[in-house]
């Protein structure tokens, strides 16, 4: 059928998490008391590591930037749930969704190669601790840092790219509570080969190329310390990695139940669960993570507010 005979959509609905009016205000408090978490934790976080001289090394660089970006994926996500939950003409416009899901996926994948570059960091300081400067100058954090928001930009637009050219043209509620890639495809009455191709391709980049790096700097990692005789300095390296592995597996985790999953109506409303879990969760516990286990950040925080108290 001719394009040309269908109205274009100029605005979507979006269908949120829950269509039952009772649960409206109880998760709207819910999410806003995560968003405050988030928001404080991560600025706080950011604003920690830059006040504190003995955090100004290349782990904390990268833990800074982490910081950031999950701050940013929240707010582009978050807000905008927010109000939902309070109103009921749940309208977003064409152009505010593309620009969403924009962000959510520059974001999105500039996290998954930020948890790369922050093993690889890792692996830099447990494997090889006398080329750690060398290995982990400034300078190559500086070209970590840009690479991961190239990856990132490079990804966005091409996923952006490619939907902008969808003709959409069917119902126009977004089963999702945010402009998600397939939840949109599904509203498209044009062809989405190139889309789902751009999406799978990309997906599996962004998720796989990401994983593999991890995994194989912590099998590095592992076996590094597995030679380490003093139970002492074992104990001192693996708490060192903890946090990142934990931080990796909820992540990670959340999104390829996600992306790497056939597409059907079950699990499009299962990867709502999921969704939350990488788009509002995990950058609330990042913060919490890496400060309750780790102890360079707790003497700086009792140092700031030493300072501040006095």
């Amino acid at each position: 059928m001719a394009e040309g005979n269908h109205s274009t959509v100029t605005e979507f609905i979006l269908a949120g998490l829950t269509d039952k009016s009772e649960l409206q205000l109880p998760l709207f408090l819910l999410f806003l008391v995560i968003y405050v978490l988030t928001v404080v934790g991560n600025l706080g976080m950011i604003t920690l590591i830059g006040l504190s001289s003995h955090l100004h090394t290349p782990m904390y660089y990268l833990l800074s930037s982490l910081s950031f970006i999950d701050l940013c994926q929240s707010t582009v996500i978050t807000p905008k749930m927010l109000v939902n939950f309070m109103i009921e003409n749940k309208t977003i416009s064409y152009t505010e969704c593309m620009t969403q899901l924009y962000f959510f996926i520059f974001f999105a994948i500039a996290e998954c190669h930020m948890l790369a570059a922050m093993a690889y960091d890792r692996y830099a300081a447990i494997c090889n601790p006398l080329l750690y400067n060398v290995a982990m100058s400034n300078r190559v954090c500086y070209l970590l840092v840009v690479g991961v928001y190239s990856i990132g930009l490079i990804g966005a637009t091409a996923h952006t790219a490619s939907m902008v050219r969808v003709f959409f043209c069917k119902d126009d509620i977004i089963n999702h509570y945010f402009c998600d890639i397939f939840p949109l495809l599904e509203l498209s009455c044009s062809r989405i080969f190139i889309n789902e191709v751009v999406a799978l391709c990309l997906s599996a980049f962004n998720i796989f190329f990401p994983t593999l790096s991890i995994l194989s700097s912590y099998i590095l990692i592992i076996a590094s310390i597995l030679r380490i005789r003093s139970t002492e300095g074992r104990a001192k390296a693996f708490s060192t990695c903890s946090s990142h592995m934990s931080a990796v597996a909820l992540f990670f985790g959340s999104l390829a139940f996600m992306y790497l999953q056939p597409t059907s109506v079950s699990s499009r409303d299962q990867g709502k669960v999921s969704s939350v879990f990488y788009t509002i969760i995990v950058p609330m516990l990042n913060p919490v993570i890496y400060s309750l286990r780790n102890k360079d950040v707790k003497v700086g925080l009792s140092k700031l507010l030493g300072n501040r108290s006095l």
